[in-house]
C-alpha cells in the first residue's frame, strides 16, 4: 500500500463508537485509558503507605510537597489542606494528557475511510489542500485517518468540562469558606472608607462600584472561555508541530520539539491549576485580610 496525504491534525475528535446512543471519542478513550493507568501506576508505585517510605513512595510524596509548596502561599495554611485535593488531581492529570501525544500509538494507530476515488493527476493537488490520500489496489483515494488514541487536552469537549470543573470549585470553596456575603461584597461592595471620603461621593460611588462588580462578573463568566481555549490551543498546537516535523522528516529534526512539548505540557498544567488557586485565594484570602483589620 503507498500512501501520502497532509500533515495536519483534526481540530475536533473522531468517534470510535457510541454507547446507548452516547458517542465515543478517541479523546475519551485516551483519556480513560491514560486515567486508569494513572490509578494503577500510582497505587503500584506507593503501596500501603509506610512510615519509612518506599522509593515510589518518596517520589509522589515528592511530587506533591512541591506542588503544596507553590499553591499555598496564594490558598493560604488555612484553606490549603482542603483545596489541595482538586488541585492536584487536576494538575496530575492535566499533566499526563498534555505528556499523551508524546506515548508511541497515540495519533499513529488508526484507520482509513475513504471518501472518494480520484484520478492519478489529482493526487498532488488534494496533497497541497492537506487531504489525507492513500492508493489501494493501483486506485487513489481521498479521505480520513480515524486515529484511536488522540490526546484528550487536544479535544476542546475535555478542556471545557476541566473548565466547568475548576469553576464549581471555584463556587463552592468560596461560598462554603467565604461565604455568600463576602462573596457579594467583593464584587459589588462599596470600597471606599468613609471616613476618609466625602458622603455625597461615598454614596454616588456605590453605583460605580455595581458597575466594577457587573465587570467582575463578566470576567468571572469568561473563565469558561479562557481556561479551555488556552489548554487546548497549545496542546492542540502541539499536536500539529509534531505531526508537522514527522511528516517532513522523520528523524532526529522533531527531537528537539518533543523536549519542547515536555515542557510546554508542564507549564500548562501548572498554569491551569494556578489560576484555578489565584481565583480561590483572591476572594478567601480576601476575607482572612478583612477579619485581620
Amino acid at each position: 500500500m503507498a500512501s501520502s496525504g497532509g500533515t495536519g491534525v483534526s481540530p475536533y475528535a473522531y468517534k470510535l463508537f457510541s454507547v446507548f446512543g452516547i458517542p465515543v471519542t478517541n479523546a475519551m478513550v485516551t483519556g480513560w485509558v491514560i486515567s486508569i493507568l494513572l490509578i494503577i501506576g500510582i497505587k503500584l508505585m506507593v503501596g500501603t503507605p509506610k512510615l519509612i517510605p518506599s522509593r515510589g513512595q518518596a517520589m509522589m510524596e515528592g511530587m506533591l510537597t512541591g506542588v503544596l509548596d507553590i499553591m499555598e502561599p496564594i490558598i493560604g495554611k488555612k484553606l490549603i489542606k482542603k483545596v489541595f485535593p482538586i488541585l492536584i488531581t487536576l494538575f496530575v492529570f492535566i499533566l499526563i494528557n498534555n505528556w499523551s501525544g508524546l506515548l508511541p500509538g497515540v495519533g499513529s494507530f488508526g484507520h482509513f475511510v475513504a471518501d472518494k476515488a480520484i484520478a492519478a493527476d489529482q493526487v498532488a493537488a488534494e496533497v497541497a489542500q492537506g487531504h489525507q490520500v492513500r492508493a489501494f489496489d493501483g486506485q487513489n483515494y481521498v479521505g480520513h485517518f480515524y486515529y484511536y488514541f488522540r490526546p484528550a487536552n487536544a479535544d476542546l469537549n475535555t478542556t471545557l468540562a476541566l473548565a466547568i470543573i475548576s469553576f464549581i470549585a471555584w463556587i463552592w470553596y468560596v461560598l462554603r469558606y467565604a461565604g455568600p456575603g463576602l462573596l457579594f461584597y467583593d464584587l459589588f461592595g462599596n470600597k471606599a472608607d468613609k471616613k476618609e471620603v466625602p458622603k455625597p461621593i461615598y454614596f454616588m460611588l456605590f453605583f460605580v462600584f455595581i458597575g466594577v462588580g457587573a465587570i467582575e462578573c463578566v470576567s468571572i463568566l469568561s473563565r469558561l472561555v479562557s481556561l479551555p481555549f488556552r489548554l487546548f490551543g497549545n496542546v492542540f498546537g502541539g499536536e500539529n508541530l509534531l505531526t508537522s516535523m514527522h511528516g517532513m522528516i522523520a528523524w532526529f529534526v522533531p527531537v528537539p520539539f518533543f523536549f519542547l512539548e515536555i515542557l510546554i505540557g508542564l507549564v500548562q498544567a501548572l498554569v491551569f491549576t494556578l489560576l484555578t488557586a489565584v481565583y480561590i485565594g483572591l476572594i478567601v484570602n480576601h476575607g482572612d485580610d478583612e477579619h485581620a483589620h
